[in-house]
């Protein structure tokens, strides 16, 4: 069993600390009881996991599916939950779950091809815009769905690390990011459940039903922070796009696609952002630059754009 693809356990252990270890310790015996108890024939893992780990395996009836396996913890139980709310419309089926053990079986989406393979932004934007609208669905109060205002509380968490200051982080852009997600979490956008990571990898071809979500978390907020977070996924997804031009034609795109407020999805993907590169920094210890030179670029992009509309 590889579970070191890709720095899987690395990356495990670097969020979860002992209880990564202690996962990654009991990880075979957790793949052998799913396969006993759900008659499965386990094939090698996909390449590049992640923080989970993600394979394809075979029902006693020959049918595809995949098991994934992560550290139990509310991220993956929000998962879980996320999925069953969707039922199979416009994201993967679930099919089996044990929240105590972190293992969930899937539809194996056919042929899978991902959406970041398609070179037009335009038509992925398009696409990535009708599998949200058939996942957003009102909030539940009732299921227990982390909420965007909390995840937004993280750089709290900043200054706590660095004694109430701000590290190697960029003082105006962690300021900005506050003020934003402040006034944003503050309007009055309804409530609804979203993916929570949406990109161009996490949306793959269907056989069953057109382009499928994989992967969502399980958070309630204002439909915007997902189509932010789309945007950020998309720029970063596009190595190449690093220029202010390059991401004023993706705002443009995403703007006219999903019919939003320029200057609120600007908000949303700088405050998501500078969020993003905290995470990473937090989780790992590196890896936020990218992040924050995407801010930068925001943070002209929204200044333009108020002066405009002065």
């Amino acid at each position: 069993m590889n579970v070191d693809a890709s720095g899987c356990a690395r990356k495990v252990i670097d969020v979860h600390g002992a209880a990564g270890v202690e996962w990654l310790d009991r990880l075979p015996a957790i793949i052998a009881g799913c396969a006993q108890r759900w008659s499965l024939t386990i094939l090698p893992p996909f390449e590049d996991l992640s923080y989970n780990y993600v394979t394809p395996a075979l029902r006693e009836d020959g049918t595809p599916v995949v098991l994934k396996a992560g550290v139990p913890h509310r991220e993956l139980l929000g998962e879980m939950e996320a999925l069953r709310v969707f039922s199979g419309e416009g994201a993967v089926r679930l099919l089996e779950a044990d929240p105590d053990q972190g293992v969930l079986l899937l539809e194996r989406v056919a042929p899978g091809t991902p959406l970041s393979d398609l070179a037009d932004d335009r038509q992925v934007t398009q696409i990535a815009a009708d599998v949200l609208r058939r996942l957003w669905k009102p909030a539940q109060p009732e299921r227990p769905f982390i909420m965007v205002a909390r995840w937004a509380k993280g750089l709290e968490r900043l200054h706590a690390r660095f004694d109430g200051g701000y590290g190697p982080f960029p003082p105006v852009l962690v300021d900005r990011a506050e003020r934003l997600f402040t006034d944003l979490l503050n309007s009055d956008s309804e409530m609804v459940l979203l993916h929570g990571d949406i990109h161009p990898a996490n949306i793959l071809k269907s056989e069953r039903d057109g382009w499928l979500a994989i992967d969502p978390k399980g958070v309630v907020g204002d439909r915007l922070y997902d189509v932010a977070t789309f945007l950020n996924g998309l720029s970063r997804w596009r190595r190449e796009s690093r220029t202010q031009d390059d991401l004023e034609r993706q705002v443009n795109q995403v703007v006219e696609t999903f019919g939003v407020d320029r200057e609120q999805v600007l908000g949303w993907g700088l405050a998501q952002i500078v969020l993003s590169g905290w995470w990473s920094y937090e989780d790992h210890g590196r890896g936020w630059e990218p992040a924050f030179a995407l801010a930068e670029l925001y943070a002209s992009l929204l200044y333009r754009t108020q002066i405009n509309a002065d």
